[in-house]
């Protein structure tokens, strides 16, 4: 979920930690299932109960373990389909539980309805921004465009939903789901163009 430059940075950083977790004898499979369940346990328990600060951070803490098995895999020469496979699957896992967290908060205890139900709504529009490209990569087509890439929904989410443990109104977290929502429908709009251009283009003129 990291772009370029902070996948460099943190490529660095961590790099020492995946070496030692290599000499013990850890899997990169390992740790990419280990960083979901810390990532899916944190926001399906600490949100539901409130706790949106403290369940930032531990999904915080969590999300780095993406950058520590690629690590790991190239270390180790085993990049390849498999890996590719397994991270992206579990992404949406990761994906789907932080949104389904803020919507059992909002929905219940929290007693903010239209918020939990744009996290709904995200969580359903951004799953289909992913299957969207998924689709297309398998027919051999490229759909990697948008306005609403996973980096992006998910810092927004998260850094929001932090702030709002500390104290900050719940509109602000309800109007950035509902313009995560929106970009994600304006994303998917963006992928269905994309690889409609390229079938005509294959199928040459009528």
């Amino acid at each position: 979920m990291l772009n370029r430059h902070a996948r460099e940075f943190f490529t660095r950083l961590f790099t020492p930690l995946a070496r030692v977790l290599l000499k013990l004898g850890v899997s990169p499979d390992a740790v990419t299932l280990a960083g979901t369940a810390g990532v899916s346990l944190a926001a399906l328990v600490l949100f539901p109960l409130g706790q949106l600060f403290w369940g930032v951070v531990v999904i915080t803490l969590f999300v780095f373990s993406d950058v520590i098995d690629g690590i790991m895999a190239r270390t180790m020469g085993r990049t390849g389909r498999w890996g590719s496979f397994l991270d992206s699957t579990l992404d949406r896992v990761q994906d789907s539980s932080i949104f389904l967290g803020l919507a059992l908060w909002y929905l219940g205890n929290g007693h903010e309805p239209a918020t939990g139900s744009a996290a709904v709504v995200a969580i359903l529009l951004g799953n289909l921004v992913s299957y969207a490209r998924a689709k297309a990569e398998s027919l051999g087509y490229t759909a990697n465009v948008g306005i609403a890439e996973r980096a992006e929904r998910l810092v927004s989410v998260l850094v929001v939903a932090g702030l709002c443990g500390l104290g900050l109104p719940t509109p602000f977290l309800f109007w950035t789901l509902v313009l995560l929502a929106a970009a994600s429908a304006v994303t998917i709009v963006q992928r269905i163009l994309t690889v409609r251009s390229q079938a005509r283009a294959e199928s040459g003129p009528a």
